[in-house]
């Protein structure tokens, strides 16, 4: 006999109450509590009391005790997504991948499902057989191990697993499936996190690879629980401008490799293709009038990249002036017109001010903030160019002061691979670059003002 209780979930936090509630007590957020029917037969529950009979027999034991032998990572074939995962899919993990509608995210994982040389099962709840198929086809792959399955019940495509023997699951996506002990619709808090909880039970009890898309909301964030985030072991961001043909990988969490790496891809008719050598579409070949622009150096997870920062400083003529920024935080870009117009003396407050970082891509490392100044400069004197081979690199300060960035010898070592004659850094890194011997002409400076000389 089946049996069945009702609870109420917040829907802002995901937290459980046995009545209905007007303030959730752990958000504080009002309205948001949700009626949710849990069904369990009598067959499930007398399952999971004799697995944790048996789990009890385990005793403690000493950590040094603890075979720590790590297991052989699966390799899906592509550079980039491995090196994001920390290098290659750990088995039993569970890996969440999320972004915007239509930037690739099922694109990206039918490819590493057609590559994959074992076994796959890709599960999809948003498209047919025929659909999947036919987007396939214009994809380049060999003989492959790719299984389709289109299915939202959770029992039956864990069936299906055990069925076929599969070591990689990929589910498009976690909001439409459904699990049968839910009573709720697909896509709701408590559908999702029970979902999730069971894929990763499932995943670590079997030692099989399981890589979810999730979908966000219009703020950005990955819709479902926030406590979908901390079961998974690895969060992915897939960013990109859909006017742009480039697309980033970016890593958020990762349990099992460094959380900061970063991937690059072009998408392309036939798919999505690795961008070996990003640097190279950040920065434009085009010889001549260059006012107003510059070369900084970020950092991108540990990957340097040479970025090209453009401004265009210019009369306002419509009364309050114009802060326009592309690839900049804004609220970043309103600080340095501040501290370029009290400590440079450049009146440009009164000016409009438009900043874009050239190739699509997001600046949020602060060590781009010395080349939208020397930018700014140039956009500021007439016929004044910064010149092509010279790169700036560090932090600005309120006071105007240069302040050191980090990983600074790596970010020397991709400037003089690119072919950059002068590098344009912070004094205080006078120590690290001592034993720096390579031919890039290296020029220290403590102020801003110093830009001028």
């Amino acid at each position: 006999m089946a049996k069945s209780r009702t609870i109420y979930i917040c829907e802002a936090c995901s937290y459980e109450s046995a009545k209905w509630m007007g303030k959730c007590p752990s958000c504080k957020a009002w309205n948001t509590f949700q009626e949710t029917q849990i069904h369990k037969s009598d067959t499930e529950s007398n399952h999971g009391l004799a697995q944790l009979t048996d789990q009890g027999r385990n005793s403690a034991v000493h950590i040094d005790e603890v075979n720590a032998q790590e297991l052989p990572r699966l390799s899906s074939k592509d550079e980039e997504f491995d090196r994001v995962v920390g290098g290659g899919i750990m088995p039993g993990s569970i890996t969440l991948i999320g972004g915007e509608p239509g930037i690739g995210k099922s694109t990206l994982l039918l490819q590493i499902a057609l590559s994959f040389p074992r076994k796959v099962l890709y599960v999809s709840g948003e498209e047919s057989l025929v659909q999947i198929k036919g987007r396939a086809d214009r994809m380049i792959y060999d003989a492959t191990q790719c299984m389709l399955l289109a299915e939202t019940n959770t029992s039956k495509i864990f069936h299906e697993i055990k069925k076929q023997k599969i070591e990689l699951l990929v589910i498009d996506s976690i909001q439409t499936m459904q699990s049968p002990t839910i009573d709720a619709l697909p896509g709701s808090m408590s559908q999702i996190r029970e979902c999730a909880g069971e894929f990763q039970r499932f995943a670590k009890q079997h030692g099989i690879a399981v890589i979810l898309i999730g979908h966000i909301t219009k703020d950005g964030q990955l819709a479902g629980p926030k406590v979908l985030e901390h079961i998974v072991d690895t969060v992915l961001q897939f960013e990109g401008d859909q006017h742009h043909t480039h697309r980033i990988l970016r890593s958020q969490k990762n349990r099992f490799g460094p959380a900061a790496e970063l991937g690059i891809y072009e998408m392309q008719s036939n798919g999505l293709s690795a961008v070996i050598d990003p640097t190279s579409i950040m920065l434009s070949n085009q010889e001549g009038q260059r006012e107003g622009v510059s070369t900084g150096c970020i950092l991108e997870g540990i990957r340097p990249l040479l970025i090209e920062t453009q401004s265009l400083v210019t009369p306002s003529y419509y009364g309050t002036p114009q802060r326009s920024s592309t690839g900049f935080d804004n609220r970043r870009l309103h600080m340095l017109i501040a501290v370029f117009e009290k400590r440079i003396q450049f009146p440009i407050g009164a000016k409009d001010v438009f900043l874009n970082i050239a190739g699509g891509i997001k600046v949020t490392d602060p060590g781009a903030d010395l080349a939208v100044m020397a930018s700014f400069l140039s956009s500021c004197i007439d016929s004044f160019t910064m010149p092509t081979k010279a790169v700036f690199c560090g932090e600005i300060g309120l006071s105007g002061e240069i302040r050191p960035v980090s990983r600074i010898l790596q970010r020397v070592t991709e400037a003089e691979k690119r072919g950059m004659t002068t590098f344009i850094t912070s004094n205080q890194h006078k120590k690290a670059l001592k034993d720096y011997k390579g031919g890039l002409k290296i020029e220290l400076i403590s102020h801003v003002r110093q830009l001028i000389d």
